[in-house]
């Protein structure tokens, strides 16, 4: 208990010889920026543009380069029986002779999503799911599911996560020649 009394006399006392130094000296004068100064700094800041002391490049923009013209254009098209849908270019893998026609969208067709497309012609569509590292060309589709397919008589439309999805063609590995080497 008389230690807390000691150490709250101390800081008392302290404090007091502080305020009396200061009021001694005198109070510490500082200048206050006024509205009129902060609106000039203000207005100051917002002339000055950065971007303008940047230089300007001569590169191609990304957000043009290949860009589509429209939805027709990168899609293929399946109709039957009054009903039409879109796929992905390259998502068709095969088209029988016999089915040649039903990639032409009649007039009077309804737009439908492809659920609903496949789902009223499972019949003569065949799906195959693929993982999106074979979409992208990265990993071939495997040998067995390359044998039924040219024995289906179906068209053949690849799929991922049950939705259709473009293939690319397969992305060739470099051969063993020009990975060695070059011998002086």
């Amino acid at each position: 208990m008389q230690t807390k009394t000691l150490a709250r006399g101390f800081a008392i006392a302290v404090s007091a010889a502080m305020a009396a130094k200061a009021t001694a000296e005198g109070p510490v004068m500082r200048d206050a920026v006024t509205e009129e100064q902060l609106v000039l700094a203000q207005r100051n800041a917002s002339q000055v543009d950065p971007m303008k002391t940047l230089p300007v490049t001569k590169a191609v923009d990304p957000a043009t380069l290949n860009h589509p013209q429209d939805l027709l254009s990168q899609s293929d098209i399946l109709c039957f029986d009054g009903i039409a849908t879109l796929v992905p270019k390259h998502a068709i893998l095969q088209i029988p002779d016999a089915y040649t026609e039903r990639l032409k969208i009649s007039p009077a067709a309804q737009i439908v999503g492809w659920a609903d497309f496949f789902a009223a012609n499972r019949g003569w569509i065949t799906t195959v799911e693929i993982s999106r590292v074979q979409a992208e060309g990265n990993e071939p589709i495997a040998e067995d599911t390359r044998k039924l397919l040219a024995k289906s008589r179906n068209l053949v439309v690849a799929t991922y996560q049950g939705g259709p999805i473009s293939l690319l063609a397969p992305k060739v590995p470099p051969s063993a020649k020009s990975t060695q080497p070059i011998k002086p």
